[in-house]
């Protein structure tokens, strides 16, 4: 992954390089591709890139330390310059607690103007704001903890209790992954305006991606919840 801190120039521009195209469908993260190809070139798309990391890397900051006193709010933003990732962006941890915001290439080329790129930026710094992957994983122990004991209430041996364990896991990350997106969406669109963007504008992102619609343990709300959410929340502003 390409390092961004500072938001180097050359380093977005030299991982951009060559991809003005489309990517595929994103499955994993708070946000998946758009089907569109973005107007921008490459370069202009790096030139975006670095700026919008100038501008809501520092609201973001300030926003985490106001609302999370004590947590990290060091965030380091990479680029995920790995070959033939899809249009992607995700919030992770480093192996010292340090908050990561990735970018794939893909995304950084697609997104249509300024205010999507930083209300995805937005949506990524609320998610560890808000502390959801701390909050996930107690999610997934305690569902494993329940679907074991209750495959173990069966007398189900070791390998059953296993496997009751793994499904426990995901049943249990998953129950309120939808809502920690609408979460992460209303605090985003805080994160976007205040950084001196339209978050609503940003949010029509959603408008091009495919639904997932309202499906049972979906990891995603429907598009239009979203881009409600962010709505109301601007109209608060």
């Amino acid at each position: 992954m390409s390092f961004i801190k500072k938001a180097f120039f050359g380093v977005a521009l030299l991982a951009l390089a060559g991809c003005d195209g489309p990517g595929d469908a994103a499955v994993r993260g708070p946000v998946a591709a758009p089907q569109a190809t973005s107007p921008l070139s490459a370069r202009n798309a790096a030139r975006q890139f670095v700026s919008v990391v100038e501008t809501v890397e520092p609201v973001a900051e300030r926003e985490c330390r106001a609302r999370a006193p004590g947590m990290n709010c060091d965030f380091k933003i990479v680029i995920d310059d790995r070959p033939n990732q899809p249009v992607n962006a995700y919030q992770t941890l480093d192996t010292s607690g340090q908050p990561i915001l990735a970018f794939t290439v893909a995304l950084i080329a697609d997104v249509h103007n300024a205010d999507e790129l930083a209300f995805v930026m937005g949506h990524e710094a609320a998610h560890h704001i808000a502390g959801h992957i701390a909050r996930q994983q107690r999610n997934a122990q305690a569902g494993a903890l329940v679907f074991a004991g209750l495959a173990a209430l069966t007398g189900a041996d070791a390998q059953v209790l296993q496997n009751a364990g793994e499904i426990g896991a995901q049943v249990g990350a998953r129950t309120y992954s939808k809502d920690y997106e609408i979460e992460a969406d209303i605090l985003g669109t805080v994160i976007t305006q205040k950084a001196g963007f339209d978050p609503v504008r940003g949010a029509a992102f959603f408008s091009r991606i495919p639904d997932p619609g309202d499906r049972f343990l979906g990891t995603h709300p429907p598009n239009a919840e979203r881009i409600e959410a962010v709505r109301q929340t601007a109209s608060q502003l």
